[in-house]
């Protein structure tokens, strides 16, 4: 616990001085040296710039740790909180410009006291505003805190880690807004020209609103070189999602941890529950626990735009297809990592192109995944036909050793059968300690790209002078969101990658040109999102790959084997 509060102080105290939060840099100042409305009334409030930290803690507490489960249960668009934290600014800044627009927006507290738009009771409502537009700059600790959120494990650990991470970030911006207090208290031309300096104030609460919802502002985050990168690594790196799932069932993270293990006793088969939908079964009807009753099962948590699932999922259908008469059966839990992979069609010709045929539970809101304190993919839970789970293996490779396990419980469940020989398949898992790791694009998820941090809406990029090692960067026109980029005009994306083999992940209709080596080859996309080979091979190489782009093409991610 302790360890997860000194993370989210970190992190918060190195967000709130990176150039993701510039844009607000001058509403935390003014909102300290506006001064209070009506005759008579000081230079500002003195316990204000308090107020609206306060605000920016509660509001950056509260969205982080239930906005994903609100949004998820309510009908509206993902980024509806940013929404209305920009209009209430915007409102703010338009009450500050003009006395009426003020009076009006008072006239409804006049008989429990007057509510002034340069006091203390405006200044949280400031706060709370600005903390729903500063979410998106919380990085890996929002990332961890969003997968606590899909899978309902929103504990004190979790909401411990949120509160540290916004008590952090209102450190050094209580900073900024103090100094804007004193400077009000003391510059003549603050006390002497309180309507003029309400207006400036309130024009540019107008002009950053404006700003940050058309993403006018990105150019200055742009132009500022990330000098909190290699920091904001480390806390990617400090194992905060592990951290958080530290409550998980005891048997199942024991097993978990020795993956080279024989057989142990990991508890009882949690149950498969909140399936939305089945593949691969006669009608589309549920595998119920009465049909898998003395067979030995293998749960396969899996996603199909997972490229360690793909090289997996190899095994798994051999496995399938070798011992499926021997009393094997197999589960595919498909548990989404991206939004498209919810649509039960997508999933359904993800099954198809990697040749899925045992059945397939549709896993959308996390349920299953939940049971069995699930936390990657792949991972498959090895149960015997009494219904224990006898092993756990997360992520890749070690097939051979799996392989012996069921053939050992298939053995152990029916004395005395013939079992036909291994499968034999070769491991195709990457052993090279320099493979670049996945690069995921997307204004929640992005990383590592040499341009910058990526922030939703459309915007025109220029190649860089350098990319890094393992990084990718974007030329021409991008539309951004959550958890992909949309190509434009002239888009382009060139990725400096050491590996055997590169995918990308897109999804629309349209051409992929790939420059490699004086090389070019063209792919033709068409459909749902799904992965694609880039670059094969057999060997691990350094490359700088060219890629260029038609309009209208959703990449998600780059991965690497």
């Amino acid at each position: 616990m302790l360890t997860l509060i000194l993370i989210g102080l970190v992190g918060g105290f190195v967000t709130a001085v990176s150039p993701c939060v510039l844009p607000v840099l001058p509403l935390v100042f003014l909102s300290g040296g506006v001064p209070a409305s009506g005759t008579g009334a000081g230079p500002a409030h003195k316990g204000r710039s308090y107020a609206v930290m306060g605000g920016l803690v509660v509001s950056f507490s509260l969205i982080t740790l239930f906005g994903t489960l609100v949004l998820g249960a309510l009908p509206l668009p993902q980024d509806i909180i940013r929404w209305v934290g920009l209009g209430v600014l915007l409102l703010l800044g338009v009450a500050m410009m003009f006395p009426a627009v003020q009076d009006l927006l008072e006239r409804p507290f006049a008989r429990i006291g007057q509510r002034q738009i340069g006091g203390r009771r405006s200044g949280f409502v400031l706060g709370l505003a600005l903390g729903a537009v500063y979410v998106p700059c919380a990085g890996p600790v929002l990332a961890a805190i969003t997968v606590a959120g899909a899978t309902q494990r929103i504990g004190v650990q979790t909401a411990a880690l949120a509160v540290a991470f916004a008590i952090g970030t209102a450190i050094p911006l209580l900073f900024f807004a103090l100094a804007g207090r004193r400077i009000g208290e003391r510059v003549r031309a603050f006390r002497n020209r309180q309507r003029g300096v309400r207006f400036v104030a309130g024009l540019t609460f107008v002009l950053l609103a404006f700003g940050l919802t058309f993403n006018v502002t990105d150019v200055l985050q742009r132009s500022v070189p990330d000098y909190t990168a290699r920091v904001n690594k480390a806390i990617a790196d400090s194992g905060i999602a592990e951290a958080l799932d530290a409550d998980r069932n005891q048997s199942l993270r024991r097993c978990a941890a020795e993956p080279a293990s024989g057989l142990l006793d990991c508890g009882t088969a949690p149950e498969i529950s909140g399936i939305q939908q089945w593949l691969n079964t006669p009608q589309g009807a549920p595998l119920t626990e009465s049909a898998r009753a003395g067979k030995v099962v293998l749960v396969d948590f899996w996603a199909y735009s997972c490229i360690n699932c793909h090289r997996s999922i190899q095994h798994v259908n051999a496995w399938y297809e070798k011992y499926r008469s021997a009393g094997l059966e197999v589960i595919g839990v498909h548990t989404p990592e991206y939004a498209f992979e919810h649509v039960p069609g997508n999933v359904r010709a993800g099954a198809e192109r990697l040749d899925i045929t045992y059945p397939v539970a549709l896993d959308n809101d996390f349920r299953t995944w939940e049971n069995f304190d699930n936390y990657a993919w792949p991972t498959e839970y090895l149960i015997d036909a009494r219904g224990q789970v006898r092993h756990v293996a997360v992520g890749e490779g070690n097939y051979g050793h799996r392989e012996s396990l069921i053939r050992k419980l298939l053995a152990d469940a029916r004395p005395g059968i013939a079992l036909p020989p291994p499968t034999g398949l070769p491991d195709a898992t990457p052993t090279d300690p320099n493979l670049t790791r996945e690069v995921a694009l997307g204004a929640g998820r992005s990383g590592p790209v040499a341009n910058g941090s990526l922030d939703e809406g459309t915007d025109t990029f220029t190649y860089p002078a350098e990319i890094g090692s393992g990084e990718a960067a974007l030329d021409g026109t991008w539309s951004a969101d959550r958890e992909s980029v949309t190509s434009g005009p002239d888009a382009g994306i060139k990725l400096n990658f050491s590996a055997s083999e590169v995918h990308i992940d897109v999804g629309g209709t349209g051409t992929i040109t790939a420059t490699l080596d004086g090389k070019t080859t063209t792919h033709t996309i068409s459909g749902a999102p799904n992965i694609h080979r880039l670059v094969s091979g057999t060997k691990p190489r350094q490359g700088l790959l060219t890629l260029t782009l038609t309009p209208g093409l959703k990449v998600h991610s780059f991965t690497f084997g």
